[in-house]
């Protein structure tokens, strides 16, 4: 990994590719197992582990400009929103007559899964701690 720019964006831009060819197996699974709808909920279910991801990388590399202040609220309050959307967003889904929760599970758990396996191996050996600049502040 390159030791030159932020990290997580870093980590965006080596594992953003791999959405659409997830997208396009779960998918494809899904329209085997379940159908039309099931294609659809296990695609919006990549969608939402990628949407989720991304939003997590910018907004921790934005906080860790700041400081570890707002590095630590930023992690902890930007997991409750990210949760707090996902329940809405599947509370909204579950209304739709074509949205299979089962199969949505069934893609969000293993990609959420793979994607947190890839992301320890290609930060392994390094603590996060140790990639995040904190500029000194002029006084």
């Amino acid at each position: 990994m390159s030791r030159t720019g932020e990290p997580e964006h870093e980590l965006v831009r080596r594992l953003l590719p791999y959405s659409l060819p997830a997208f396009a197996a779960t998918a494809l699974l899904g329209a085997l197992l379940g159908g039309p709808g099931a294609a659809w909920s296990a695609g919006i279910a990549v969608i939402v582990v990628t949407a989720n991801f991304v939003g997590n990388a910018y907004s921790v590399s934005w906080a860790a400009r700041i400081g570890p202040a707002v590095l630590m609220a930023v992690g902890l309050g930007g997991f409750m929103v990210r949760l707090a959307t996902l329940t809405v967003a599947l509370l909204l889904l579950g209304r739709l007559g074509w949205f299979s929760p089962v199969a949505f599970a069934a893609a969000f758990v293993p990609t959420t899964i793979a994607l947190l396996a890839v992301e320890m191996k290609l930060l392994a050996g390094r603590m996060q701690a140790d990639l995040w600049y904190f500029p000194e502040r002029s006084s």
